[in-house]
């Protein structure tokens, strides 16, 4: 289960998408989510299908890869859309003892269901194809404005991208604490949900463990290259828009509109 987590990790490749400034990837992203909810009907899934597809395309990143992110997610998904159909009132299909199915529940759990797979997958593309460090950047110019209020711009990017990179770590460190607790005698699959509740406290000790000496190290490393946020700080490579993302923006904009007038 663990090995099917993809959120947080870089997919390189040498495509157009990942050569795209982090500025229209960030903006890019909030434009996909917001038309995953402005269309009431299941004709607005076409569009947003065909666009996530040619992204993903675009991108190189094989659909198994994207597949193999939404198996975590799967009993969370079945169990809301479950709830959907069972609770949802409206012109009853089936009944069994106090469950009801309706027609208006099984088409918001199907709706729900398509959007929030679709809203994983398109989010994600953003992390598989942006590294950290330019995540961190794109987000840091966004939202540059909101210094003028005293918003520390700079240490939440910061926070973020370290958020972000340190997910495949800490999966890798769980992975190799449960097969070095396995070779130890411990048993995760049987039991009740008690029982394997009290089967995760051997992993979660030392994993929280190895999270704050992995934090504490970071930290020392940070304040011995005389880190201080933001202040005074320049970039490499400074980010610059090209031809391809202004032609990104203009894309962007005539799907968001397409969106917008689909009854």
């Amino acid at each position: 289960m663990l090995r099917d987590i993809t959120i947080g990790q870089y997919y390189p490749s040498g495509s157009v998408i990942h050569k795209l400034d982090p500025r229209v990837k960030f903006i890019g992203t909030f434009v996909y989510i917001i038309s995953l909810f402005v269309f009431k009907t299941f004709w607005g899934f076409i569009p947003t299908a065909i666009w996530l597809v040619s992204v993903v395309c675009l991108a190189g990143i094989p659909f198994k890869y994207l597949l193999k992110g939404l198996r975590p997610m799967l009993f969370l998904l079945l169990f809301m859309m479950a709830m959907n159909v069972f609770m949802t009132p409206g012109e009853i299909l089936g009944q069994w003892w106090i469950f009801k199915v309706t027609r208006e529940g099984v088409r918001t759990a199907v709706f729900m269901g398509l959007r929030l797979v679709m809203l994983v997958m398109g989010s994600s593309l953003m992390t598989y194809t942006t590294t950290p460090t330019a995540l961190t950047t794109g987000m840091e110019s966004i939202f540059r404005p909101l210094k003028l209020i005293k918003v520390p711009v700079h240490e939440m990017a910061m926070m973020m991208s370290i958020a972000l990179r340190f997910i495949p770590i800490l999966l890798e460190e769980t992975d190799r604490i449960m097969k070095a607790q396995q070779a130890r005698g411990a048993d995760f699959e049987t039991g009740n949900i008690i029982k394997r509740a009290k089967a995760m406290i051997p992993i979660l000790v030392p994993l929280f463990v190895s999270s704050f000496r992995r934090a504490g190290d970071l930290a020392q490393a940070m304040e011995s290259r005389c880190y201080h946020g933001g202040d005074g700080r320049t970039r490499l490579h400074p980010l610059k828009y090209s031809m391809r993302d202004m032609i990104a923006y203009v894309l962007m904009i005539g799907y968001l509109v397409g969106c917008i007038f689909i009854p």
